[in-house]
């Protein structure tokens, strides 16, 4: 094309390539060249002035587009049926755009006015720009129940499944949905309490065989009293929430932040930017922000938000769902730092050296503006140099500058030496039916250790400013190791040829020189289990005692307030501190903190087991179906009824009872944490390498029975056992002196 684009013409190309958007971009889209590129730019600039535009930097985007969760109102069906609905948050210099509903069966009613949390697609070419699916009705908040449906003459009943509850529930025969006896399904109260027979409910889902996959993490949150509905009146308030303004906070929207999250992620509260500090007296140096949703704009001390925030303590993530800390309004929404959508933030601006030491740093209350919602792999890729449409306009002024400061933040860690262990964490992908199709372990990518340190720098940030201003605030503290356990993960390393030193203050350092010395060797899996098994666990704490695993004096949890409590706490502390307003800690709470970090400790560790559980049982689903099968794996830990083997395909855990251990008796040594065998005296510790067969495998419970076949490679004969009990038989004369070694140390002390 040699003439100059019409406006609509440039409008229309950005509309349709919305990752090829720089100015050079268009120019050679209209094969503009010369002195005509002047003329390009008025245009663009004609443009972004008339609000058609947006520039974020290099690049130019239509500023007009929708959350991708938000606040709908239902308008009344159009002539030909169709249901359509107005966002309720519209920042856009253009027209609404217009939303067609698309209801599912299950859906309930909707009438004309009622206000909806919907979650948007966008679409090209229809006479609509978007397409919402319900979350849910906003002012209506039902009643949950889990159970089992009793089919009767006309209906049925619910028998619930929670511990402790033995009220039954009436369904109508329309109100079944389909259900099958015995079948574990999901319902909702329906209609007013009456004085009179079994309250009413209404089947809302069904889950199948109560052991089946799908059923699996309800099953673990009724278990474990994860509470996973929210009350009447969170859900008001929560739908009363507004925008927050401009009014008393740094305008950041022009700072190109990004978000980087998993691809499923469900919420965003952390976007970051670095660029090259431009002082002369830093060179080499950078400058970091890290702004973090501000929650407690929302979640007010003393208010229903906030007690039930306090009460569930956190987020809970299952394979399948996410029990949040905060209603979808909030969660999903309001606070959640979407592409291209005005979000309140607390934002932390840090300067590092060459060498990624912090100079100094100093906190804003802001409004900031998401420029592009991104997932690790796609960021990875990018700095890979295989970039996407949407990650090729950030590469240069945005991804290169991240992966340049994180590079200075690495030479910091490495001469901190915080604890490197080596614990591949599982990925359970599950199909639309809840079944499990795949287990795999997670890629640890280097997009996801920038993030990391991004965080971890925000996190001394924040303590070290409330330390420095004398404000209350709970730390996250992760205390040294118990003698005992370093003493018996000393005695591991020297039998399995390692040294630990000894005779000094322990730091991470010598743990990881032990670590380092593992790697790769056939002890490698069983130094890291023992160096994890050696460490206390974190908790929160009005008090500092510092993070010994991250190496750390001052610690405090500030980059996740959406899924943690703690983190919520340290935005009020910070809001006090820098006097920001009256949404800071209350005297009420300054006085509980004692009260309030134990209760969310206790909440962690719960979250911690029922998702345990719930991995536990997608994964003896997943494994029903090769029962006989043969598997490679490691010993993992040794008890009086036999040892547990943890599998290298899956990771999943598995018990070899005495029973299925071979023909002979075996003594049990707690001590050294062994199982010797009273005819052969072949012995069983961690770490060993085992192939075993598949026995058994229950998806209710979770649990997997195994059998040896082999044990570092000697097969095991099975059959009848000896049944002789006897002695054990006498260990190696190296062996039996280094134990009466260790036994004469001990009376010396």
């Amino acid at each position: 094309m040699s003439r100059l684009p019409t406006k609509d013409e440039i409008l229309a190309w950005i509309a349709d390539n919305p990752g090829h958007t720089s100015k050079r971009d268009i120019a050679k889209a209209f094969q503009i060249k010369g002195a005509a590129r002047i003329d390009l730019k008025r245009l663009l600039r004609d443009l972004e002035a008339e609000g058609h535009l947006e520039k974020r930097r290099k690049t130019y985007r239509d500023p007009d587009k929708l959350p991708p969760v938000a606040v709908l109102q239902v308008q009344g069906p159009d002539d030909l049926g169709d249901i359509f609905a107005r966002p309720l948050e519209w920042h856009g210099e253009g027209p609404e755009p217009r939303v067609l509903f698309s209801a599912r069966a299950t859906d309930p009613a909707l009438g004309a006015g009622d206000r909806i949390l919907a979650r948007l697609q966008e679409v090209q070419g229809e006479d609509h720009q978007y397409v919402a699916r319900l979350i849910r009705r906003i002012g209506t908040n039902p009643r949950k129940i889990l159970g089992l449906f009793r089919k009767g003459a006309e209906g049925g009943r619910i028998v619930p499944i929670t511990k402790g509850s033995d009220k039954e529930w009436q369904v109508a025969a329309g109100a079944t949905h389909g259900a099958k006896d015995g079948e574990l399904v999901e319902a909702e109260q329906a209609g007013p309490k009456s004085r009179m027979g079994l309250p009413k409910a209404r089947i809302t889902d069904r889950l199948g065989d109560p052991g089946a996959p799908k059923a699996v993490s309800l099953i673990a949150i009724h278990e474990h009293g994860i509470p996973d509905a929210f009350p009447d009146a969170v859900m008001a308030e929560a739908d009363r929430a507004k925008p927050a303004g401009l009014s008393g906070r740094t305008d950041l929207r022009d700072m190109p932040l990004i978000t980087i999250d998993p691809a499923d992620a469900r919420d965003h509260d952390d976007a970051c930017y670095a660029h090259a500090d431009d002082d002369p007296k830093n060179k080499g140096g950078f400058v970091i922000w890290v702004a973090i949703a501000d929650v407690a704009h929302y979640v007010r001390p003393g208010s229903a938000l906030d007690r039930e925030a306090k009460k569930r303590g956190n987020s809970t993530y299952f394979p399948d769902r996410v029990v949040p800390m905060l209603p979808d309004r909030l969660s999903g929404d309001l606070c959640s730092l979407h592409e291209g959508v005005p979000r309140a933030c607390l934002a932390v601006r840090m300067v590092i050296d060459a060498e990624g030491n912090k100079l100094r740093h100093e906190f804003h209350r802001g409004l900031m503006r998401s420029a592009a919602s991104l997932n690790y792999e796609e960021v990875q890729a990018a700095q890979d140099g295989v970039p996407n449409e949407t990650c090729a306009p950030l590469l240069e002024p945005v991804i290169q500058p991240l992966f340049a400061a994180y590079a200075a933040l690495k030479r910091a860690r490495a001469a901190r030496q915080p604890l490197d262990l080596d614990l591949p964490e599982r990925r359970i992908v599950l199909s639309d039916e809840g079944q499990v199709t795949s287990v795999a372990f997670k890629d640890r990518l280097d997009a996801h250790k920038l993030i990391e340190e991004f965080m971890v720098l925000a996190n001394v940030a924040a303590a070290e400013t409330l330390i420095a201003k004398r404000t209350p605030l709970l730390f996250r503290v992760h205390e040294e190791p118990d003698p005992q356990r370093i003493e018996a993960l000393r005695e591991t390393a020297q039998a399995s040829g390692f040294n630990l030193a000894k005779g000094q203050v322990l730091q991470t350092r010598h743990l990881n020189a032990l670590l380092n010395a593992a790697e790769g060797t056939d002890h490698d899996e069983l130094i890291n289990l023992s160096t994890l098994r050696s460490m206390q666990q974190a908790y929160y704490n009005p008090e500092n005692f510092g993070h010994f695993g991250l190496a750390l004096k001052t610690y405090a949890h500030f980059t996740s307030p959406i899924r943690r409590y703690a983190d919520l706490i340290v935005h009020r502390a910070l809001a006090t501190a820098h006097g920001w307003g009256r949404d800071g800690l209350s005297v009420e709470e300054i006085e509980r903190l004692d009260e309030v970090a134990k209760h969310i400790s206790d909440t962690e560790r719960r979250s911690m087991a029922a998702e345990r559980d719930t991995t536990d049982r997608y994964l003896a689903a997943f494994l029903s179906d090769q029962v006989g099968a043969e598997f490679t794996g490691r010993i993992s830990g040794i008890a009086r009824f036999g040892a547990f083997v943890k599998l290298d395909e899956t990771g999943a855990d598995g018990l070899l009872p005495m029973r299925a251990l071979g023909h002979e008796y075996f003594h049990y040594d707690a001590e050294a944490q062994t199982l010797m065998g009273a005819d052969t005296g072949l012995v069983i510790g961690i770490g060993q390498q085992v192939t075993v067969k598949l026995a058994e495998a229950v998806p209710v419970t979770g649990g997997l029975t195994l059998e040896l076949i082999s044990i570092d490679g000697t097969q095991i004969r099975h059959g009848g056992r000896s049944g002789r009990r006897g002695k054990a038989p006498r260990r190696k004369a190296g062996q039996a002196r280094a134990k009466a070694g260790r036994s004469k140390l001990r009376k010396r002390r």
